[in-house]
């Protein structure tokens, strides 16, 4: 049985379609209350009025990506309950968001009642990744460890990010 207590659930994604999906598939759970940001800066100004009990953070967000904003929530909040969410299913992309202090990591392609659980889990305190990653992960750790994006810095990774878009830097 799952907790009657609110769940404030902050959803941080540009993409309107995936906002709308979000809200879809918690439509159904009464304990939720989902609200929502397009970037960077709104989801601070939403994070800090709002102090969701988890926040699911898309990794590609215009500006600063999903992993700066984690960075900073995390500074300002030792104990924050995050779920990255990517549409990238790279062991490597799991890996670092392990790393800043992510609870959990679902991917766009799984089953949308996967991020309903991932709530639920990282909620209770423990931590989530989607079965297909995880196995992804346990049987690529050493490929993911010689993955050349597994050892760039968050400057490095956010400067790589905006010359794929076609941005000078």
């Amino acid at each position: 049985m799952r907790a009657r207590r609110t769940i404030r659930v902050l959803i941080v994604d540009d993409h309107p379609v995936v906002v709308s999906g979000c809200r879809a598939v918690f439509a159904g759970e009464r304990s939720v209350e989902i609200v929502s940001a397009a970037d960077e800066r709104e989801a601070l100004r939403t994070y800090r009025k709002v102090r969701p009990e988890v926040s699911i953070i898309d990794i590609d967000l215009p500006g600063a990506s999903g992993y700066e904003l984690l960075r900073k929530i995390r500074k300002e909040d030792r104990g924050a309950k995050i779920i990255m969410l990517s549409v990238n299913d790279d062991p490597a992309f799991v890996v670092r968001a392990v790393e800043l202090g992510a609870s959990g990591f679902v991917s766009k392609s799984d089953d949308p009642r996967r991020i309903v659980d991932a709530v639920y889990q990282v909620t209770k305190g423990s931590t989530f990744v989607s079965p297909q990653l995880a196995q992804s992960v346990t049987f690529a750790s050493a490929q993911a460890r010689v993955h050349p994006a597994s050892h760039l810095g968050n400057r490095e990774l956010e400067i790589l990010r905006l010359l794929a878009k076609g941005r000078a830097i």
